[in-house]
């Protein structure tokens, strides 16, 4: 029997709704190019902000989504595991199951609302919830504008419990000369949360 590729340690990546689905792609190509498991999660309004905002076309049926994704991040076989919205068999269901830092890219409001309150209507809300309960890395970006004072309690509290809120606002410091190099900015702050090395661009000082 062949042996099973090993991987660097899972990471999920959820995303949901809102506008700026280029960046949960992009983070989902560098966690590969790092050697990471990918654990992902689409939700239904997110695939069709995908289909809206880019020119990436996914499935919505796990199985065929991670073929996908595999294909478009030229993963090694098994490297992306993706789960429906209501698997709940998969390992982030559970605070027995795996251990695995967490990051909803791009965050919804509704989805912030429902973590905040521990909904857990679906896999994506309750991995957010298991990650919360578990003392586990949780970052959240959302994109939204203007921000009420429901999402800015929402955001104190996930705050309060652990949670990184990490808005999608880039930085203009390094110039950017293109929209990608804008989504870079954004994946690299996360990827400095998660301790993860990369050469997105430069650190400050350097």
């Amino acid at each position: 029997m062949a042996e099973r590729e090993t991987f660097e340690p899972p990471v999920t990546v959820a995303l949901t709704g809102a506008s700026g689905a280029q960046y949960g792609l992009r983070l989902i190509d560098c966690l590969v190019a790092a050697g990471h498991e990918v654990w992902v999660m689409i939700s239904k309004a997110a695939h069709m902000v995908i289909a809206t905002e880019t020119d990436v076309h996914l499935p919505a049926q796990p199985a065929r989504l991670a073929e996908a994704l595999i294909e478009r991040s030229r993963a090694r076989p098994g490297q992306i595991r993706c789960f429906g919205r209501e698997d709940w068999m998969a390992p982030v269901a559970s605070g027995s199951g795996a251990p695995s830092t967490m990051v909803i890219c791009p965050c919804s409001t509704g989805t912030l609302s429902a973590v905040a309150t521990g909904a857990s209507n679906n896999l994506i809300e309750r991995a957010a919830d298991v990650a919360l309960k578990e003392r586990r890395q949780l970052v959240l970006v959302p994109r939204e504008s203007p921000l009420s004072a429901i999402h800015l309690e929402h955001m104190l509290a996930l705050s309060r419990l652990g949670a990184v809120i990490l808005p999608a606002a880039p930085g203009f410091y390094h110039r950017p000369a293109s929209v990608d190099e804008l989504i870079d900015f954004i994946v690299a702050r996360i990827l400095n949360q998660l301790g993860i090395a990369h050469t997105l661009m430069p650190r400050w000082g350097e």
